[in-house]
């Protein structure tokens, strides 16, 4: 049987780190991406490889469409050098980052940069890839919680409406693709502990306790309390899930 082939954008640390790794250990091959955390992606190779998985790491600043052709051939190059194939099975889009700012503080500038990121990078790195892509294949993009009504907190406007879009073009894709057997779901992180806004539950650790009490289960998400919940979407436990947002918060603001 041929190994499935994985890609997940943003792998270098948190969330996308977690699916990249516990994608492997599942005896799929990643192609796991990073922007400025070169460091970061190598650590994610080794550990994969550790287990006895195969990944290759490649470069993407999903904020920069215009690159996403070369990228598609550099993805060509990688399946064909490292696995013999002409496509791949799952695509993750994972890679992010967060601005706060309250709604009246917004800039354009900020805005445009969020957007750029968060829905137009994965509307269009889908998009470029799709001719590379399986029949039969899952796609997982990772939303937030703050697109929803029980994750709704001031300072995230810009970043709340670019979730809350990637959400909604998960539907559409799920539509679209399924006539060729693709399945395309969201998860909705809650709040995990990730780098995400330079580090921001390192740097403000007195925000965790309250976070912490308002969560059901609680305790603060965990990278892995995300990434397992990817590789399940993704694996043959989701053969029959398509179009949904699963929220993977520990039930917060239950």
């Amino acid at each position: 049987m041929t190994m499935r082939i994985a890609i997940v954008t943003g792998a270098s640390s948190g969330i996308g780190q977690s699916a990249a790794i516990q994608i492997a250990r599942r005896g799929t091959g990643v192609i796991l991406t990073y922007h400025g955390n070169q460091a970061g992606a190598s650590d994610t190779v080794a550990k994969i490889e550790e287990d006895g998985g195969t990944a290759v790491a490649l470069r993407l600043d999903t904020g920069r469409s215009e690159t996403f052709p070369a990228f598609r051939d550099s993805v060509a190059a990688v399946l064909r050098d490292t696995w013999q194939r002409e496509t791949f099975d799952h695509l993750v889009n994972n890679a992010g980052h967060s601005r706060m700012a309250r709604f009246e503080d917004t800039t354009e500038e900020m805005f445009d940069g969020l957007m750029r990121v968060l829905l137009k990078g994965p509307y269009f790195l889908t998009q470029t890839l799709r001719p590379l892509l399986a029949d039969g294949g899952a796609i997982v993009n990772v939303t937030s919680n703050s697109a929803s009504s029980a994750g709704l907190e001031p300072g995230y406007s810009a970043y709340g409406t670019m979730k809350g879009g990637l959400v909604v073009l998960t539907r559409y894709l799920a539509k679209e693709f399924s006539q060729h057997g693709i399945r395309v779901n969201s998860v909705s992180p809650g709040s995990t502990r990730t780098r995400i806004a330079d580090d921001a539950f390192a740097r403000h650790p007195e925000v965790i306790p309250g976070l912490v009490a308002r969560t059901a289960l609680g305790r603060l998400g965990e990278p892995d309390d995300v990434g397992v919940a990817i590789a399940a979407l993704l694996g043959d436990e989701g053969r029959w899930i398509t179009a949904q947002n699963i929220e993977v918060s520990g039930g917060y603001n239950l």
